[in-house]
């Protein structure tokens, strides 16, 4: 018999969360053989969210409702739900109704094939263009940075076997990465595809601050790449100053006369740029530290103020 836990990081989702889980309901209802739970993550959402949640636990025993003390943001919200989900299969998705509960059956087939990890490939993405962009952005950051495949797309909405989940609650530092996580535990990993839909109400809770954050805690967490390029950008600028000293001499030799001053202009360009690059790098070098002074210190990753609900799994045949 089949076990699967749906994990949802929720955030202002009082309206939608009910309409997902009717979803998820409805899915698993067609599938014989299987048993189900539902754990939901209230990022502490200033709504009444997890008012719906705890009414949501009270219908059906087989929802888990998880309220953080803070908002801490999604990743770390989804760790806090891998470390209550039970499942054979972990499958975590949207609150927003974007992510198509319905088609979960398709993800938890290619689990079925053989696949450790799978991520919903969306035909047409419904995301705003500020959203798009970051989406872009991060695509393209986890494939310089953390070596993900060029054909692999990956997204909010994914399943994994129970020996990744494990793998990925095994991280407990501060700032935790799941796609991170998930790379660094496995190749085998698929995608299918499924149809995106627009957000049923609100807007995204992505800002640009918490986007950039994402991609600090992604390059800083999981890779020494930034500082690799630091090393060989300092080769580089130093090979070219010294190459650009020679000429200056040679130029001040062989064409101006010894009393002409010139390449004030250059020079200060140089210096200007060269001083840009130096802050930029010592600021790479800061941020990985403060990490490491953050993760010695035991920052956790999230508090949990309240569990309510999780009483049993329901079977649906």
């Amino acid at each position: 018999m089949k076990m699967i836990s749906f994990l949802i990081p929720c955030y202002r989702s009082g309206e939608t969360l009910p309409g997902v889980v009717r979803e998820i309901q409805d899915v698993m209802g067609k599938m014989e053989d299987t048993v189900y739970e539902i754990v939901l993550v209230n990022d502490c959402s200033p709504d009444d969210t997890y008012e719906v949640i705890k009414k949501l636990c009270k219908e059906n025993d087989n929802i888990t409702g998880i309220d953080l003390a803070k908002n801490f943001g999604q990743h770390s919200a989804l760790m806090a739900g891998f470390r209550h989900a039970k499942g054979d299969i972990v499958i975590c998705l949207d609150d927003d109704g974007q992510t198509p509960a319905q088609e979960a059956d398709k993800l938890i087939k290619a689990i079925e094939e053989g696949a450790d990890v799978v991520y919903a490939k969306y035909v047409h993405k419904h995301h705003s263009g500020f959203r798009n962009f970051g989406s872009h952005i991060n695509e393209l950051m986890t494939r310089v940075m953390l070596g993900k495949p060029k054909d692999l797309f990956v997204s909010s909405y994914f399943a994994v076997k129970r020996f990744i989940a494990e793998e990925i609650i095994r991280y407990e530092h501060a700032y935790p990465y799941v796609i991170g996580l998930v790379l660094r535990s496995t190749k085998n990993i698929v995608n299918v595809e499924v149809n995106h839909r627009d957000r049923w109400l609100g807007v995204s809770g992505y800002t640009l601050g918490k986007l950039l954050n994402l991609w600090f805690n992604g390059f800083t967490a999981f890779s020494v790449k930034p500082l690799r390029i630091a090393t060989m950008s300092g080769v580089v600028f130093a090979v070219l100053g010294f190459l650009y000293g020679i000429y200056t001499i040679m130029k001040k030799i062989f064409i101006h006369p010894p009393s002409l001053v010139t390449g004030f202009s250059a020079l200060m360009s140089v210096l200007v740029f060269m001083g840009g690059m130096l802050m930029l790098m010592l600021g790479l070098v800061g941020e990985y530290m403060g990490r490491m002074y953050l993760s010695m210190n035991r920052s956790p990753q999230y508090v949990i103020r309240e569990i309510t609900g999780g009483t049993g799994w329901k079977e649906e045949e």
